[in-house]
């Protein structure tokens, strides 16, 4: 472990402002249900080691964590849950209060209190002279409540309207991002509204204004940003970053905007007149800009030109205006592990374009630009991007890479590798072979005459194996540790026969799992689940299990039915998903309650996976991965 961090301090005074605040939340206990051959194991766990990460991965916009605790109701009694963080000592062990009274020592981070009554109040405290001190001063108003099974984030919907066509629409909550806006050691929720006539870029027509809320984990509304009618609503147009890009302990939001776009406290950014839309709907002329608002208030802190500017619509790969408005974002290290740069590109089937952009002192600047169109890249650069990015650092020199579909760009702006396999639909970067160095990546592909799908080191490029072509659009994949029966990741797409080994590609299943989608760390091990739809599943050789199946409530984004956010947002390292109650009025948070021997440093303080939680948003959103594979 390296030295204390130098916010920890006041981390230790953030945490009563985090228990302060949990009572609040709106958490459902996830009802587990097991099928043959699993148990549910809901006594106390064996104390098991904690994993620790060295300080200087870990994200800045972390540091002030606090212990997250919460309290869960359950048939047995009441299931509590709470972070290690990264620099808690090796060995660490948590005293266990219901309220004055110490009712247990662990050194796990779960416990369930059986029999325990409704009402019960709980703190935890580190058992150590020196945490033990700090400890009282941060639990004498730092107690949690139990949660009921059916506790919601309320949410505002917008108003609907009618375009100028005559087409009424509502809206819908869609996706989300998690951080904390304003310095009180909580996370806070950003939301993105879309009409119901939101459009892919391939259809026509007229869309409303997308919107973009702030809420406290209590409901309170800080702040809506409408990003006007010169920005068209769909999957891919606002991909919004949050994240904290000048390290004051607030975090910002970034996002693509126009003439007309209105911030939280009422600034208009250009011409509030302008209307840019065609007959179509489409918006192809006009001015484009970045702008960072500021996550307290929703403030305009600083706007700039969009980079790169459309310029002809056609050079995108097509003149009607689909290609050139597909966005991707996401939020890098590339500088190292000071401050963090947000990264905005544009385009992937054919030129593709990356910015990168620091932020501070209310100015924005930008850092590099990467083109698939200069000189000093040539054509092999063309169309070898994805629907989705990932951000990590592939090389291992403390700087993170954007991981680009099929190619790769390196933290200085310069292209690091492509492999000349073309555009997909999913992808996935993390240590899925953990037997060789370094990070791999997957990807299927929707060129008809590439390989189906094939895994590569991520930091060349070159593939460790390819499946022969499939003659189709492969338009689902993933890839992570979901059955222990092999060793490593398993993949498994759309177009392939069974479960596979990401080490070399053979099948060790004939049986696929029941869904193509996200993976989750929900029960007690150390493999992932599936998150499909609104329910949560374990992958079995013979069938899947279903853990959870959560009720009204909705997923987002068609038939892809990705959730609102996936996160580690509470508690232990485990994760939680957000979705919308099905009349969008709130946001529902599910969070596991099955007891874990495993302790793991949480999930938000390994670098990639927090940079991973920011960029899901973005296009085809895909799930999480850290840096490493297990915990």
């Amino acid at each position: 472990m390296g030295p204390p961090h130098p916010l920890r301090s006041r981390a230790r005074r953030w945490t009563v402002s985090m228990k302060r605040v949990s009572p609040l939340l709106a958490v459902v206990v996830a009802v587990t249900s097991f099928g043959a051959g699993l148990t549910a194991v809901h006594a106390q766990a064996s104390p098991a080691a904690p994993t620790t990460v060295p300080a200087s991965t870990v994200p800045t916009d972390t540091a002030n964590l606090g212990r997250g605790l919460v309290s869960l109701r359950t048939g047995k009694g009441n299931f509590l849950s709470w972070r290690l963080l990264y620099d808690d000592p090796q060995g660490i062990e948590y005293a266990v209060y219901r309220g004055s009274t110490r009712i247990a020592t662990t050194k796990v981070t779960n416990y369930l209190d059986v029999g325990a009554p409704p009402d019960a109040r709980y703190s935890v405290r580190p058992v150590s002279k020196e945490a033990e001190a700090n400890a009282q001063a941060e639990n004498s108003d730092g107690e949690v409540s139990t949660l009921a099974t059916s506790q919601d984030v309320p949410i505002q919907k917008p108003a609907g309207g009618t375009t100028p066509d005559g087409v009424a629409y509502t809206y819908t909550a869609n996706d989300a991002s998690v951080a904390d806006l304003d310095a009180d050691g909580a996370y806070e929720i950003v939301l993105k509204w879309d009409p119901t006539n939101a459009k892919d870029n391939s259809q026509s027509g007229y869309t409303g204004n997308v919107y973009l809320d702030a809420y406290e984990l209590n409901g309170t509304r800080k702040w809506r940003i409408d990003l006007g009618r010169n920005i068209r609503a769909g999957a891919h147009y606002t991909q919004f970053q949050v994240f904290d890009y000048d390290g004051d302990s607030r975090a910002e939001v970034v996002v693509k905007t126009a003439d007309g776009t209105r911030s939280g406290t009422g600034q208009v950014i250009g011409n509030v007149g302008a209307d840019y839309r065609n007959s179509s709907g489409y918006v192809l002329t006009g001015p484009e800009f970045l702008t960072v608002f500021s996550g307290t208030t929703g403030e305009v802190l600083a706007t700039a030109d969009y980079v790169p500017p459309r310029g002809t619509v056609s050079s995108w790969g097509d003149s009607y205006g689909n290609r050139v408005d597909r966005f991707l974002a996401g939020t890098a290290y590339v500088a190292g592990t000071s401050r963090p740069s947000i990264i905005e590109a544009r385009g992937y089937y054919t030129r593709s374009v990356i910015s990168a952009w620091d932020y501070s002192n209310r100015t924005l600047t930008r850092r590099w630009t990467f083109d698939s169109n200069s000189s000093t890249n040539g054509s092999a650069w063309t169309g070898q991007g994805n629907h989705q990015l990932s951000i990590a650092d592939v090389d291992s020199d403390g700087r993170d890479e954007i991981m680009y579909g099929s190619m790769a760009i390196d933290d200085n702006g310069n292209g690091l590798w492509t492999n000349g396999t073309g555009h997909g639909d999913a992808y996935h970067v993390g240590d899925l072979v953990p037997s060789r160095s370094g990070l791999e990546v997957y990807k299927p592909s929707e060129n008809s005459s590439s390989p189906a799908d094939w895994v590569a080191d991520a930091r060349t490029g070159v593939t460790l194996w390819r499946a022969a072509s499939c003659g189709c659009d492969n338009g689902r994949g993933v890839a992570d540790d979901i059955w222990s029966g092999n060793a490593g990741a398993e993949v498994w797409s759309s177009a392939v026969a069974g479960l596979r080994s990401a080490t070399n590609g053979a099948q060790v299943a004939s049986r696929k799992p029941g869904s193509t989608n996200f993976v989750i760390w929900w029960d007690g091990d150390r493999q992932r689940e599936l998150l499909d739809g609104t329910h949560i599943d374990k992958y079995g050789t013979s069938s899947d299990i279903r853990l959870l199946t959560a009720s009204g409530v909705h997923s987002n984004n068609g038939t892809k039915a990705t959730p609102a956010l996936q996160a580690d947002i509470l508690g232990d390292w485990r994760e939680e998903v957000i979705w919308p109650t099905s009349d969008d009025t709130a946001l529902r948070i599910y969070s596991t309650t099955d007891s874990t021997s495993v302790s793991h440093v949480s999930l938000m303080q390994d670098r990639q996976y927090r940079l991973a939680v920011a960029w899901q948003n973005t296009g085809y959103n895909q799930p999480p991965h850290a840096s490493f594979l297990n915990p």
